[in-house]
């Protein structure tokens, strides 16, 4: 092909400022990564270059990957990165069929277009990351907020039934211990059940309300971890589920709450154990690094659904019947570990199941 004459190169100006202006109209009225933009803008680009007709433009981005047309045989083309910071986030491609062109068809002024163009798109590409993180940091904050006046709601009414509570118990046991009739005998033992049963609930909601003393001393968090096991033996026992308790590190040490870690490991156990099939197995993992202390349990149950994985630490949220849990156990915990200023997740585990991670500074 020969070169391109004054006129020829005035057009393909003409159509490159028309090119970048209409990619920076569609961009700026888009604030979300969509397959439609992304049809749109390698239609734009088409158009801009040269031998339009002939030309199949494709852009590669992640989760997109998306071209004008086929491309059926050998090609020559040009081509520009998307960076965005430091790493390299795809490209764009324009082709020319190789049996009908060849590299000297591109114009050095197209490959600068190309370019600008790359960083137009990785800054779009940029602008719909950083909106997403907003957006969740946004959902978190009102999480936070919302479980913030929930905790000091629960926390007045923890402290107003403990009072009434403690009375029910108290007469409850006084008519026992003077009671003959064996009839009167059962209706009082249903009562200071129930008695104990609430108490164990305004327990559980201090402990979510923070409202629970908290003693942060250094400790071996081995003889914490084999205590929790050992005492929810006969659980394990009763569905026929086995343990396997790993610790990279015998002498794993962390400033913490022994009772409220103790009180951790005893909910994320039970729930475990309530949601694993018989002769499955439960395995807990105790590693660390400088400056934190990992806790991971891991069990071949049922799984979380990845619709209500937000909402399973929010209190008394439990996909559980209501006589067998109070929706309180794992807000519970989730306050544990964020009055140790550390973190709780869940992911799923293959092919069935949860793992929980813990994870508390060592100091």
């Amino acid at each position: 092909m020969n070169s391109a004459t004054p006129q020829e190169k005035l057009k393909e100006r003409v159509k490159e400022l028309t090119c970048l202006y209409e990619i920076s109209k569609i961009i700026s009225q888009s604030n979300n990564i969509e397959k439609k933009v992304l049809k749109n803008l390698i239609f734009i680009i088409k158009k801009a270059w040269r031998f339009n007709d002939d030309a199949i433009v494709e852009i590669k981005i992640p989760d997109y990957f998306l071209s004008t047309s086929k491309i059926i045989s050998e090609t020559v083309y040009q081509v520009s990165y998307i960076t965005i910071g430091n790493y390299n986030a795809g490209y764009i491609k324009v082709h020319y069929l190789k049996n009908k062109h060849t590299q000297n068809d591109f114009l050095a002024d197209e490959q600068q277009l190309l370019d600008t163009i790359s960083i137009e798109i990785g800054n779009y590409i940029e602008k719909s990351q950083n909106l997403e993180r907003e957006k969740q940091l946004k959902k978190t904050a009102e999480r936070m907020d919302r479980l913030s006046i929930l905790g000091e709601m629960t926390a007045g009414i923890a402290h107003e039934l403990n009072t009434p509570l403690g009375n029910i118990l108290g007469f409850a046991e006084l008519i026992k211990s003077n009671n003959t009739n064996p009839e009167i005998e059962s209706d009082i033992s249903i009562i200071i059940n129930s008695v104990m049963h609430s108490r164990e609930i305004v327990k559980k909601l201090m402990f979510f309300s923070c409202e629970m003393p908290q003693q942060l001393i250094v400790k071996e968090i081995k003889p914490i971890v084999t205590f929790a096991l050992s005492f929810l033996n006969q659980n394990f026992q009763k569905k026929q589920i086995k343990t396997e308790l790993v610790f990279k590190n015998d002498a794993i040490r962390a400033k913490v709450d022994s009772v409220q870690i103790t009180q951790v490991l005893f909910n994320l156990l039970i729930n475990a154990v309530y949601a694993s099939p018989a002769n499955s197995i439960i395995r807990i993992i105790v590693d660390s690094d400088p400056e934190n202390l990992f806790i991971t349990i891991e069990d071949q149950g049922t799984g979380i659904p990845e619709s209500i994985k937000e909402k399973i630490f929010e209190p008394f949220f439990s996909t559980k019947p209501s006589i067998d849990g109070t929706g309180l156990g794992l807000s519970v915990v989730h306050g544990i570990i964020k009055n140790h200023n550390g973190e709780i997740t869940v992911k799923d585990n293959c092919p069935s199941g949860s793992i929980f991670i813990i994870k508390l500074p060592i100091n």
